[in-house]
């Protein structure tokens, strides 16, 4: 409906009884110049009806109860069509999608709209608090079909697909560890969501890249697959394993943020590395090796 149309079809509700187009007016704020012109396109569609009386002609409103089945029936036949017809029109894709996620409420739900769309497979990793927002899409995709697997950094009381809990290292130590919590989902290995969130940010994206949806998957998968490698040997020292080696420590050092250029290039350093010495470093063995060329020079020319 358009605004005047809402508004005289409100006023019909609250009359009560049938109102001629005076007091629809009156009632509504709809200009008497443009009422019965109103009231004839919500007759036309079926949400009102002219009542004739010897006092001239009344207005009376379909119930809303009835509006509303009858709108959502005409949504729903609608959609059938939409959801028929629009397949066939669609090009096969020239370029593929990347577009970034800047608030939780966008990154959840484009996360949604990736695990409703998922046909066979779908991957979820992600702490409870947001994997939670999504467990009725995900239950629904399960309910269809869909093989789903996920990981979660922390308990799940009511956990959904083939879950892993995440305990390697603990939620919190993953949260400090990357400076934020991590959220993916993944459809048939043909688009996926990742995000990061904390306190009072959200970064994301949402892409059918296959190299970015490919990454994605592997991260899931290969937490799956350490988990249930630590199961395995968890009576033949493991945790001594995960605690001591000195390689898995390094893998766990704090990711913190890009370090950046003066040009705000983004550049990454390790965490042991000193750039500030390797310059100097560099620029000393520069000039040394400068100076050893010098000295053969003047030795071949004497």
């Amino acid at each position: 409906m358009s605004g005047y149309e809402a508004k005289a079809y409100v006023a019909l509700i609250s009359a009560g009884e049938a109102v001629n187009g005076y007091e629809v007016a009156k009632r509504s704020g709809v200009p008497r110049s443009t009422v019965y012109e109103t009231l004839g396109k919500l007759v036309g569609r079926g949400a009102a009806f002219e009542v004739r009386a010897t006092e001239g002609t009344g207005y009376v409103p379909l119930p809303p109860a009835t509006l509303l089945e009858r709108m959502r029936r005409d949504f729903d036949r609608t959609l059938g069509i939409l959801q028929n017809e629009i397949p066939r029109l669609t090009a096969p894709p020239q370029m593929r999608l990347v577009h970034s996620l800047t608030e939780r409420r966008m990154l959840l739900e484009r996360a949604e709209d990736v695990a409703a769309a998922a046909r066979s497979e779908l991957y979820v990793l992600g702490w409870p608090e947001d994997v939670e927002a999504l467990k009725p899409t995900v239950r629904r995709a399960e309910e269809h079909g869909v093989e789903v697997a996920t990981v979660v950094f922390g308990l799940d009381e009511d956990p959904v697909g083939w879950h892993t809990e995440h305990r390697y290292s603990a939620p919190s130590a993953v949260e400090d560890n990357l400076g934020r919590r991590m959220l993916i989902v993944v459809a048939d290995r043909d688009q996926a969501v990742i995000g990061g969130l904390t306190t009072d940010r959200t970064w994301g994206l949402y892409t059918d890249d296959p190299a970015a949806v490919l990454l994605a998957h592997l991260y899931v998968g290969h937490d799956i697959a350490m988990h249930r490698v630590a199961d395995r040997f968890a009576d033949h020292g493991f945790d001594e394993f995960w605690a001591g080696d000195a390689g898995l420590r390094r893998l766990r050092e704090p990711v913190g943020d890009p370090v950046r250029t003066a040009d705000d290039a983004p550049r990454s350093v390790g965490p042991e590395t000193d750039t500030a010495g390797d310059l100097d470093g560099a620029l000393d063995g520069a000039d040394g090796a400068d100076a050893q060329d010098e000295d053969a020079d003047r030795s071949r020319a004497g």
